[in-house]
């Protein structure tokens, strides 16, 4: 069965050519201003993805579906859904997997500081990869961020 087989926030991301190419990568915290009360500053960062298919299962679109979400639940802060579809390339070795990446440059505010959740599903599988957001006057410390 397909799967995600890595999943990460970037500062910038970009697919080319079957390659994933990624920008201060693996990041999970992002230090940013809040309005008093209200949401932060807009965040422009990327995602990337690979996501690895059996021979058995190529030349089939599959839905894929990524979205940024609190920890607490709730609706999510960003959704981006798609599809993608794995052909067999002319030369590889019957059997063989095949890879496909992909990249999403995103831009978002967040409600609030706190924990989130960054979540691809492809079927029924799904992978997360979580992140903190931290109020920048809250942390004494020019907006910032950091990878931990």
């Amino acid at each position: 069965m397909a799967e995600i087989e890595m999943l990460t926030l970037a500062n910038h991301a970009e697919a080319h050519n079957g390659l994933l190419y990624l920008s201060g990568a693996g990041w999970d915290i992002a230090v940013l201003p809040f309005a008093p009360g209200g949401q932060s500053v807009p965040f422009h960062f990327g995602i990337g993805v690979s996501v690895l298919v059996p021979w058995t299962e190529t030349n089939r679109p599959r839905r894929l579906e990524l979205r940024i979400e609190h920890e607490d639940g709730g609706e999510p802060v960003l959704r981006i859904e798609g599809e993608i579809q794995v052909g067999r390339p002319v030369g590889v070795r019957e059997g063989a997997d095949q890879r496909a990446v992909l990249a999403v440059g995103g831009e978002t505010q967040f409600p609030r500081p706190g924990g989130y959740r960054l979540v691809a599903t492809l079927k029924q599988r799904s992978r997360t990869y979580s992140f903190q957001v931290q109020n920048a006057a809250e942390q004494g410390a020019p907006p910032v961020r950091a990878a931990g």
